[in-house]
């Protein structure tokens, strides 16, 4: 099951389910956040919920998607009061290619000794995937904005005055809601669009956390029922 948030032309928010080619509306929803809380409150699976309050009114999607409609989508996940509420962040080092960029960047040599890039890289691997009931490896970690950064799909992409380059980085970005106990649950899956300054991190490894630009995007549609263990992009 797909999820997406739209403005309609009033510009009120909706949240719809996605049936190719069309998109079913819900009842008296206005936001994603919302449902989840709910199927957390009540304790019911959130696609149960959803199911309960889909309605008749169906719009297409094709318009939507590519602009020519007056409604518009949003990011998938929002807060309905407060974006300072909703955290940005990310994991590095979890791509092979990205550590080997960094310790290319300390030495020529293949004999050299291993960078503190490498090794943590190496980490994640022993480490990063627990047995049930054991800590795994801490991930490296980085911030990258509230949700004012937040962008939907079709909206542009802001390279700062200070910025050497605004480019496209293209993520698998998991969504999670806190719970009443202090627990993160995940509501889904969705496609993003990091958009970081590449030139200011290819000069050294120790400017990648100048190097994340806030403006970021994701979307259009959250997934559902997607295995954490099985994820694939």
């Amino acid at each position: 099951m797909n999820i997406v948030q739209l403005l309609d032309p009033q510009l009120r928010p909706r949240v719809a389910v996605v049936e190719e080619p069309r998109l079913r509306l819900l009842q008296h929803c206005e936001s994603l956040h919302q449902l989840a809380t709910s199927a957390l409150r009540s304790e019911r699976p959130l696609g149960e919920l959803i199911a309960s309050t889909l309605s008749s009114e169906a719009l297409d999607y094709d318009p939507i998607y590519h602009g020519y409609s007056e409604w518009r989508l949003r990011p998938p996940i929002l807060h309905p009061l407060e974006p300072t509420r909703v955290i940005v962040s990310g994991t590095g080092l979890t791509h092979r290619r990205s550590a080997a960029n960094r310790q290319a960047m300390h030495t020529a040599s293949s004999e050299a000794p291993v960078t503190d890039s490498m090794r943590m890289y190496d980490w994640g691997v022993e480490g990063g995937r627990p047995q049930p009931g054991r800590v795994g490896v801490q991930p490296e970690w980085f911030y990258k904005g509230s949700g004012y950064c937040l962008r939907g799909h079709g909206e542009p992409l802001v390279v700062p005055p200070y910025a050497e380059d605004g480019g496209e980085e293209a993520e698998v970005a998991g969504v999670y809601i806190v719970d009443g106990g202090g627990q993160p649950r995940r509501v889904g899956f969705v496609t993003g669009n990091e958009f970081s300054d590449h030139v200011m991190e290819r000069r050294n490894y120790l400017y990648l956390a100048p190097s994340k630009l806030r403006s970021c995007a994701i979307g259009p549609e959250l997934a559902l029922d997607h295995a954490f263990d099985d994820l694939r992009g």
